[in-house]
């Protein structure tokens, strides 16, 4: 890990004497913790990871995350584990930041809380925001990370290719849902990676739909927005499917976003400003009879969380990178009948990119 700090630290405006990582408790945990902290397993509430300029990181954790805390730091020379009751941790942390006068947080995960306990730590001190490098640092991965991101997308890709055979008239939206984040365990998944989004019929106009009790009727068009986590790492893959005799009108909304999504595509390669690889999307169906119906950006990165802190959209200039991981998702909406969305992963080379996912994304029609 002594290169992600090195990476973070680096990515500062000005040097500090350290970067401190706090967690409150599950669900506001920082996940770039454990991008400097990789451990397989436990939710860290309360730990404190401090980074030190030369590299090295000291981890505050408790007893209650002893056992695997201790599997991770025998396996990184770089780092020193502290196990300390929640009474005897403010001590320690005050003694591991010794003399440091200038210290890096992670404003946009810290929690106020977390914020004053420190300022009770370590009076006087100055506090850095360092969320902007930290979220720098974490949109290009390391060969480790794509590994684990492939894994992750492997096992959505693998469970999008079985759902054709899961449809059957009557089914509920959440008993797809289920039925999905089922399989992705079976397949190696350590749970879903965000609330699976499976929507029928006029529900699809909604992107972030949360299914429920509606029954699948022949005729209807279908929406399966989900991902799985692999040891930390999510994966975010959408398929749109017809259910039944075919509907003229959601074949051709298909086959915009499959162009859309090829063309926004076409643009990825290292040095390509973020917008460029939205506008080409939308310039697709911006041409079609649907235009303006692209309401949302083409895509985000994909790491620690499923919104890994960096998106691409009209305005956004960064330029892309190798080794940046994040998916190509346009789609349209069609209020009161439904809707389509394509969404795969992707990790930028050198030349341009790779898929992740490989699910089928053809349009497919599923005998009722």
């Amino acid at each position: 890990m002594k290169d992600r700090v090195r990476k973070i630290l680096g990515l500062l405006d000005s040097p500090v004497d350290a970067l401190v990582l706090a967690n409150a408790v599950d669900p506001h945990l920082d996940r770039s913790f454990f991008y400097l902290f990789d451990v397989p397993s436990g939710l860290f509430e309360a730990s404190v990871a401090i980074a030190h300029p030369d590299g090295e990181l000291d981890v505050v954790t408790s007893p209650l995350e002893a056992e695997s805390a201790e599997v991770a730091a025998k396996s990184d020379p770089h780092i020193r584990l502290h196990t300390a009751g929640r009474d005897e941790s403010a001590p320690l942390i005050q003694k591991l930041l010794g003399s440091a006068s200038k210290v890096a947080l992670n404003f946009a995960e810290l929690t106020h809380a977390g914020y004053v306990q420190l300022e009770k730590i370590r009076p006087g001190v100055t506090w850095i925001d360092a969320s902007k490098a930290i979220r720098q640092a974490r949109a290009t991965k390391d060969a480790n990370e794509i590994e684990r991101l492939r894994k992750a997308s492997e096992i959505g890709s693998k469970v999008g290719g079985e759902i054709p055979g899961l449809l059957r008239p009557g089914l509920k939206e959440l008993e797809l849902a289920a039925e999905i984040e089922y399989r992705m365990n079976r397949a190696g998944a350590s749970g879903p990676s965000f609330s699976t989004i499976v929507a029928f019929g006029p529900h699809g106009a909604e992107p972030h739909f949360q299914p429920g009790s509606t029954r699948l009727e022949t005729g209807a068009s279908i929406v399966c927005d989900f991902g799985a986590y692999y040891r930390r790492y999510a994966s975010d893959i959408t398929r749109s499917f017809h259910f039944g005799k075919r509907d003229a009108e959601m074949k051709e909304v298909h086959d915009t976003v499959e162009a859309a999504q090829r063309a926004a595509l076409d643009t990825i390669r290292p040095g390509v400003r973020a917008n460029e690889v939205h506008l080409a999307a939308e310039r697709v169906i911006d041409r079609s009879r649907w235009k303006g119906r692209l309401i949302h950006g083409v895509g985000h990165s994909i790491g620690l969380a499923v919104h890994d802190g960096w998106y691409y959209g009209p305005k956004i200039e960064d330029p892309l990178e190798e080794g940046m991981v994040f998916t190509v998702e346009p789609g349209i909406y069609l209020p009161g009948k439904g809707g389509v969305r394509i969404e795969d992963d992707i990790v930028v080379t050198r030349t341009g990119y790779e898929f992740l996912t490989t699910a089928p994304r053809q349009y497919l029609e599923v005998a009722a």
